[in-house]
């Protein structure tokens, strides 16, 4: 196939790029080049250098009408990456989430539209923060949490509570049927990127996909990006001797999927044809607390550093998320393969051949707070 992968210069689009250059397909990118992930000089990234020589590459915005139908044109699929990511830095900078994540999309989807004939795959990324906080259980029934209570959270209460009796919940696995209801711009961009992609190809009678990612990390991902996840910032401040500060009481989780792991499914979205009109979660079924995170990375750095429960918290932040992966396993044919331990000790084993970053985490912090979304 010729494939064009937009935000194929990122962290998950360059690996994607490697993956399908090597299984003969011809790729083409369209990309940005955004500062914050690439740095001031762009040639010099490495995600950027990952890619030279095995696509051909067009630096451009998704949101220009002309650069995106020279991307498109001759193509027989399309896997729509480009996005502004970041929960926290999207519920200030609404503007840009909006433009980039939404009328990109738009844009992208008038091209395909015009070419409905010869584009016969299109997938999307989309990300569990569209459900907000995941999937509870009581009393045998689920239940979908609203987001927090500020109140609530400055007393220490952090876990999610039944929202008629007020009785603690018990987390289970998310799946595609929960609830929609995005606590962060950024949440509701993802879904909107979705369910416009869907619907779309759907009416144009295109099969297209949506990947529902839960916290994609791996060798490759930014380190200087304070938004990109705590495994970049924790690594950053745990090489500079840093202490770590953790949020809540550090029980909060995530189900973090490895980077070969989510190539793996973005292959089968292409491939495999039980799974057109589908959105599917991708995860390990597994949630890992912050503060078990914090603990495995001091640990394998061999840097000691201070891990300080603050009880600070993020306006915004959900609890608890991991992946039901129950319809990914019967219907697109996808099981993640690498643990937590050994995807991290894969990561870490990476960042110590890599130049130690400017810890940026103090910036992005005090952006948050002076808008009153740190508390």
């Amino acid at each position: 196939m010729k494939i064009l992968i937009t935000g194929g210069a990122g962290f998950i689009g360059a690996n994607l790029v490697t993956r399908l250059h090597k299984d003969g397909h011809n790729i083409r990118v369209l990309d940005t080049l955004s500062p914050q992930i690439h740095g001031s000089d762009p040639s010099q990234s490495p995600l950027r250098q990952q890619i030279e020589g095995k696509c051909e590459f067009i630096h451009g915005d998704v949101t220009d009408a002309a650069t995106v139908s020279r991307a498109i044109d001759g193509c027989d699929a399309v896997v729509h990456l480009a996005a502004e990511t970041g929960t926290g830095q999207s519920m200030y900078e609404v503007a840009r989430y909006s433009h980039t994540n939404v009328q990109g999309t738009a844009v992208l989807l008038e091209a395909i539209a015009e070419r409905k004939d010869s584009i016969h795959r299109v997938v999307v990324a989309s990300s569990r923060a569209i459900y907000g906080e995941g999937r509870y259980e009581i009393d045998g029934k689920y239940v979908y949490p609203v987001t927090r209570h500020q109140e609530d959270l400055a007393n220490g209460k952090f876990e999610p509570l039944c929202p008629d009796t007020g009785r603690p919940l018990k987390v289970v696995a998310t799946d595609e049927n929960s609830r929609i209801q995005p606590n962060s711009i950024y949440g509701l961009t993802k879904y909107t990127q979705e369910h416009m992609t869907l619907l779309n190809c759907n009416a144009l009678d295109i099969p297209a996909v949506a990947l529902r990612f839960q916290n994609v990390y791996g060798p490759g991902q930014s380190l200087s990006n304070p938004y990109t996840g705590i495994l970049s910032i924790f690594s950053t401040r745990i090489r500079h001797g840093h202490g770590i500060d953790i949020y809540e009481d550090g029980e909060e989780s995530r189900d973090f999927v490895y980077i070969d792991d989510v190539v793996e499914s973005l292959v089968l979205s292409l491939t495999n044809p039980n799974a057109a009109g589908h959105a599917f979660g991708i995860g390990t079924g597994i949630g890992t607390s912050v503060m078990d995170v914090a603990k495995t990375l001091v640990d394998l750095y061999g840097i000691s550093v201070p891990l300080t429960v603050t009880g600070a918290y993020r306006v915004g932040d959900i609890r608890h998320n991991f992946a039901d992966t129950t319809k990914a396993s019967n219907l697109l044919g996808f099981t993640s393969k690498v643990t937590f331990r050994e995807g991290i000790e894969h990561f870490v084993k990476w960042v110590l051949e890599q130049p130690i970053q400017a810890d940026t985490y103090a910036e992005s912090v005090e952006s948050l707070k002076k808008r009153g979304l740190f508390k």
